[in-house]
């Protein structure tokens, strides 16, 4: 007879190979190659299926005699079930069903599919020609499922579809070798025989001429005659089906907390008085004759302030990090092998894109992290909110944590998964790191990581304010540039965001006040024995934990060096 820890383990084991079945592209990011050669399924039919997987799992779970499992089991089924109530909860309110906006979805990350594979053999670049084979068959299962969305009331606000064409349109070309897709033959392995490599060229520029290209043009029609004009006007989730229900699980899925809409509003609106007062402090600093909003007017347009060239900006985000790496033993114990990387955000994607983002490893250490800089309209790029952007993206923040939590003795679900109030928290902490090793030395650029920690707060004014609260796009918009010093592209992307991604925004501010605070009651309790080293490797080698689960965490750790 089994015991519960090895049914448990089973629960576990038979959950991740469906996992990877069901997701070859996630499967891939973790270093699975089994199914390299595919992509996942994406009818109702196949989203059904996942719910019901899911709830069998969660049955089988409730089955279990979870009290009689041992301590270091515990945690992991607590998690694990935690996990699983997110996935559920996104399926069972069909969120599915609005896979694209102008922020993203899979027209704009498949693109990048070159990058983000193995591409060394013959064999690779024969599961890449797959997967560019069934793209096709992958837009058209999207298109049937946002049909669905249309007739049962999951359709995205228009103002989140606005300049998807663009981004559609920028990959149909007149030749296949023009294409972003071909970009991986262009240089191939030298191991290659020139025979393999003339009939690789040929079957990729097949793949793109027969799947890649109609694949687009099929989804620019649909965007243009059906999706955009029957999208709508309201702005909500708590207008879609169930939709005040369906925030609330965003919240819940997003912070790892039970909170209020009205409650986190609040919250953000503490933020940004207490912020804003920090910010004054640092226009008093930088001697500037004027008030906060010429101030504020004069950052997004003095020339000092601004490149004019994207390599030069890449430049300097490269310098900044370079320091950084110095750093790090400072403030960690531990730190992960994997390195990263630095590219620009693709011109495709970049016009409606975010100003930074982080792309994780592959598991297998084949493939480093990239942090990607949007250099597309430099003059919404300011050089002094540059310091703060790449500790949050890079390091200490996303490819620290991500690529340390990657390489931790975990069960792979929390090797690869986690909450994101904690990695999101952890990267706006690791903003502020950056005043304990030198950065941030002039006004102006303590001025824009107050900003960006601003910006946070305001989103919790605004996701609340848009989705439960009856705010209206200008409201958000107003607030923003208000109370940031982001420039209006920026904002408006950001508020865009927000709108397309219910909730997700929640998880930065929230995550770094949990942080912050436990970080201030150990220092308090500990006095002179509290070590920042230790503490960090406290909250990161847990992986990325749900906030009630790491306070908890904290706070044995701080009982224990108490006695």
């Amino acid at each position: 007879m089994t015991t519960p820890s090895e049914q448990f383990r089973q629960i576990v084991a038979d959950e991740w190979e469906t996992r990877m079945q069901e997701d070859p592209l996630f499967a891939t990011s973790t270093g699975d190659h089994r199914f390299n050669d595919r992509l996942p399924g994406v009818t109702e039919a196949d989203f059904e299926r996942r719910l019901q997987g899911l709830r069998g799992l969660q049955r089988r779970l409730e089955a279990l005699d979870h009290r009689a499992l041992p301590l270091e089991d515990r945690l992991d089924f607590d998690i694990f079930t935690r996990l699983l109530e997110n996935d559920l909860g996104q399926l069972r309110f069909r969120a599915y069903r609005m896979p694209i906006s102008k922020a993203g979805g899979f027209h704009t990350y498949f693109p990048d599919l070159g990058l983000q594979v193995p591409l060394e053999t013959a064999g690779d670049y024969q599961n890449y020609i797959a997967r560019l084979n069934a793209f096709l068959r992958y837009t058209e299962e999207y298109i049937d499922v946002m049909r669905t969305g249309l007739r049962e009331g999951q359709v995205p606000p228009r103002v989140t579809l606005e300049g998807v064409r663009d981004s559609l349109h920028a990959q149909l070309v007149e030749d296949p070798i023009a294409s972003q897709f071909y970009q991986p033959f262009v240089r191939l392995p030298a191991v290659l025989s020139a025979a393999e490599a003339a009939r690789l060229r040929a079957a990729g520029k097949d793949a793109i001429r027969v799947s890649i290209l109609p694949a687009y043009v099929t989804l620019l029609r649909f965007v243009d005659g059906e999706y955009l004009p029957q999208a709508r006007e309201s702005l909500a989730a708590a207008d879609l089906p169930d939709g005040q229900a369906y925030y609330r699980h965003c919240i819940r899925s997003y912070t790892s907390l039970e909170m209020s809409p009205q409650e986190i509003h609040q919250t953000g609106l503490d933020e940004v008085a207490r912020i804003r007062s920090e910010m004054e402090a640092a226009l008093r600093e930088s001697g500037f004759d004027g008030d906060r909003a010429a101030f504020v007017a004069f950052l997004r347009s003095d020339p000092r302030f601004y490149v004019d060239d994207p390599e030069a900006l890449l430049a300097s985000t490269a310098l900044i990090l370079k320091r950084m790496d110095g750093e790090l033993p400072r403030l960690f114990k531990t730190l992960p092998r994997l390195p990263y990387g630095i590219r620009p955000i693709p011109d495709f994607a970049a016009p409606g894109s975010t100003t930074a983002y982080y792309m994780p490893g592959t598991g297998d250490g084949t493939r480093a992290g990239t942090y990607y800089v949007n250099t597309y309209d430099l003059k919404a790029r300011p050089l002094y909110e540059q310091e703060a952007l790449s500790l949050h993206e890079a390091v200490p923040g996303h490819h620290l944590q991500i690529a340390l939590q990657q390489e931790l003795d975990l069960p792979n679900f929390r090797r690869f998964g986690g909450f994101t109030s904690f990695v999101e928290g952890w990267a706006l902490y690791a903003e502020r790191l950056g005043l304990e090793v030198g950065f941030y030395q002039d006004p102006y650029r303590n001025f824009g990581r107050l900003s960006y920690e601003m910006w946070r707060a305001c989103r919790l004014v605004v996701d609340t304010g848009l989705h439960a609260l009856g705010w209206t796009r200008q409201q958000a918009v107003a607030f923003m540039v208000e109370n940031t010093s982001l420039t209006s592209r920026n904002i408006a992307n950001e508020v865009d965001r927000y709108i397309a991604w219910p909730g997700q925004a929640l998880a930065y501010k929230i995550g770094e006040i949990t942080i912050r605070r436990l970080r201030a009651e150990a220092e308090k309790e500990l006095g002179a024995r509290f070590d920042l080293r230790t503490f960090h490797d406290v909250l990161l080698t847990g992986g990325a934990l749900p906030l009630d689960v790491l306070e908890a965490r904290v706070k044995v750790w701080v009982d224990g060096q108490s006695a």
